[in-house]
């Protein structure tokens, strides 16, 4: 699941509203819309998390947090370390061969570290 994905997902449900209803009122399929949720299909247009800021009547700090989540909610990033240090580049295979195993806590604080 990507953070776009359960965000969405729990707007949907703390306003009771199922997958039909919102594909039909954002004029997308269902099936795309669980794609989304559960992180198969990549990063939402600005065009879909606008629908979706204006479905569901966020404003401001609301709306500016899912166009936020949208952009870091892509399932298969790629790093590119081309010039960089080896220690980069190290560190990059690193978390690519170990990001599966590492507990909750662990990402929580490498997002901390990382500044978001």
């Amino acid at each position: 699941m990507t953070p776009f994905g359960a965000r969405l997902r729990a707007l949907r449900e703390a306003k009771g509203v199922t997958l039909q209803q919102l594909a039909a009122a954002l004029h997308v399929s269902a099936a795309y819309l669980s794609a989304l949720e559960h992180g198969r299909r990549g990063r939402p247009s600005a065009g879909l998390v606008h629908q979706v800021n204006e479905y569901f009547e966020l404003i401001w700090d609301d709306a500016e947090e899912m166009v936020r989540l949208a952009r870091l909610s892509h399932p298969r990033v790629t790093l590119d370390t081309a010039g960089l240090s080896p220690e980069a580049t190290e560190l990059a295979n690193l978390l690519a061969a170990r990001i599966r195993a590492l507990p909750p806590e662990t990402l929580r604080a490498m997002r901390r570290l990382l500044g978001d």
